[in-house]
């Protein structure tokens, strides 16, 4: 079901051996470590960090990251084939490694100085820092510029006041990428980023959120009361924090395709292997046109969302820009594995509504996909805005 791979220049689609080392060593540490606690984690909620410390110490942490920072130094085709391999087992897992990756390491590594870089960058490549990032207000989701989190200059130092909510990693991370307001709100040039470590005054976590999926990747609040953060702290120039921030998302749409496409490829590979062993009326029901058919308009459209990513994957390694292709693969891998994943638990019937089996989780887990970085319909607006000009 993964015969697409590395589509670029002459449309070679096969997987480097690299890709294939990274993938047959996320399975196996998959296997070994995760699917035994899945539900356990599920049912709890449980955010198993010891299991980031460990994806660590295998590099998976800092997959981007330039070996000089202490990361593996890849490029987006390992990164989102170690995001697919993961989220078929537990999406939640694949979740968590992608915000740790792509939105707050990702940010310091590209907006951030020298001095920040080598600070920050290999505690977090290593999993000895787990990472969060912050954008998202109450009231402020898809109208980020009207977020009421405020930093005020005081001498060397910023006081910031406010809340973010739906932080991955709000509580158990180590260090913090924040967006906060700087000037007018609505203001496109209104926003700075700071970093920010866990001990730091002011800052904490607040409440954790009860989830309909993605239970064990962890979401709460940040909460800041009077924080106080030196100037030095400031990753990029004062008013840049919400251009910095869309830049980073284009890349993060990226991580969620691939994070749609490994939670649609899991519950189509537990579909595939439940109806070759599941019998009604003397047979396999593969053995149905009914079943048979739903497998491959699966197949079908998650390869074909796969071919999106991958394009992206492509522009994303030559430092081309890659807003549209991202949100074309994010939009479109989103949809196709909510649907994939539907049809995996029909294809289930009883059996598929029950915990017994994984694709109830897959159904639970995916349509986070379509929401998270951006909704469906902000990709659809990112799309048409490009198809006006």
């Amino acid at each position: 079901m993964d015969t697409l791979a590395n589509p670029s220049v002459g449309l070679d689609f096969a997987q480097t051996e690299t890709q294939k080392m990274i993938a047959e060593s996320v399975r196996d540490f998959a296997e070994q470590h995760i699917r035994p606690n899945i539900m356990t984690w599920d049912e709890s909620q449980e955010f198993p960090i010891h299991i980031f410390k460990e994806l660590g110490h295998l590099g998976l942490m800092g997959v981007l990251v330039p070996e000089e920072y202490g990361g593996s130094g890849l490029g987006y085709y390992e990164y989102v084939t170690a995001i697919k391999e993961l989220s078929k087992v537990d999406p939640s897992i694949g979740l968590s490694m992608a915000a740790h990756n792509s939105l707050c390491t990702n940010h310091i590594l590209t907006f951030g100085n020298e001095e920040q870089k080598r600070k920050y960058l290999p505690k977090l490549a290593t999993a000895e820092f787990i990472g969060a990032w912050g954008l998202t207000e109450v009231g402020t989701g898809s109208d980020a510029g009207g977020m009421n989190t405020v930093a005020v200059r005081d001498g060397d130092d910023w006081v910031i006041n406010g809340s973010k909510n739906f932080i991955t990693h709000a509580i158990s991370g180590d260090v913090a990428v924040v967006i906060v307001r700087t000037g007018e709100k609505g203001d496109s040039h209104g926003m700075s980023a700071f970093v920010i470590e866990k001990g730091t005054p002011g800052f904490r976590g607040g409440r954790k959120e009860n989830k309909l999926g993605m239970r064990a990747s962890e979401t709460a609040e940040l909460i800041f009361e009077n924080c106080r953060v030196p100037h030095a702290n400031m990753l990029g120039e004062e008013g840049d924090g919400f251009i910095q921030a869309m830049k980073i998302l284009d890349g993060g749409r990226i991580s969620i395709a691939a994070l749609s496409l490994g939670t649609g490829f899991g519950a189509l590979e537990a579909a595939v292997k439940y109806s070759k062993e599941r019998e009604q009326f003397g047979k396999p029901i593969s053995k149905f046109q009914g079943v048979s058919f739903k497998l491959a308009e699966m197949a079908t459209q998650l390869e074909a969302a796969e071919l999106l990513t991958f394009q992206a994957c492509d522009l994303k390694n030559k430092n081309q820009k890659v807003t549209v292709a991202g949100a074309k693969a994010k939009m479109y891998s989103s949809e196709v594995a909510v649907k994939a994943c539907n049809e995996a638990v029909q294809i289930f019937g009883g059996y598929g509504f029950t915990k017994d089996f994984p694709v109830e989780k897959f159904y639970r887990d995916v349509k986070l996909c379509t929401i998270g970085e951006g909704t469906t319909e902000i990709q659809k607006l990112v799309i048409s805005r490009e198809l006006m000009k």
